[in-house]
């Protein structure tokens, strides 16, 4: 377990899957900005048999309040930008629920995983990105030590639309 001051990451746990499914296909709990289409039933449980959701390429982990608490979860998947193994690098991404948002728990998660992630790999770089009108996530990545760097025109696709995406990263040592 990774200890917060506000939360906690830990591993997914075959309990957590349950509420995971629940939430999704739940488009009140995706939001706007994570909702990118329906997923299979019971797709969680077959990566939690696979992998357990760690592996050196991609993980995820249960953001969870000090009372023990799901609030929710972030990833990391791995990005490359070259040829050899020194070019790995890790994107990271978050999904809270509603009721969870604005209490610096995104804060928090983002820079505990993005240390974590630079303790356990070598690495030098650790990206997110988020669409270009959500300004609390953009907010909530810089207030977690990332810098803002470009926007990709038209990168991702979502709720029957493309959408510009703001790039962050924060690099070993920031």
């Amino acid at each position: 377990m990774i200890h917060g001051e506000k939360i906690n990451l830990r591993p997914v746990k075959a309990a957590d899957l349950d509420i995971m499914h629940s939430r999704s296909n739940d488009p009140a709990f995706e939001g706007e900005y994570n909702n990118f289409g329906l997923n299979p039933a019971n797709h969680l449980q077959r990566l939690f048999e696979f992998s357990g959701f760690m592996s050196s390429k991609h993980g995820m982990l249960v953001v969870e309040n000090l009372d023990g608490e799901f609030v929710g979860t972030v990833d990391y998947r791995n990005v490359r930008y070259g040829p050899n193994d020194g070019s790995n690098q890790f994107a990271i991404g978050i999904s809270l629920a509603a009721e969870y948002h604005g209490k610096g728990y995104g804060v928090e998660a983002q820079r505990l995983l993005a240390d974590y992630l630079f303790r356990t790999y070598p690495i030098m770089r650790v990206e997110a990105s988020t669409d270009v009108t959500n300004i609390a996530e953009q907010r909530a990545l810089e207030k977690a030590g990332f810098t803002r760097e470009l926007i990709i025109r038209k990168a991702q696709w979502r709720g029957g639309a493309w959408h510009d995406l703001m790039v962050y990263s924060k690099l070993r040592g920031e």
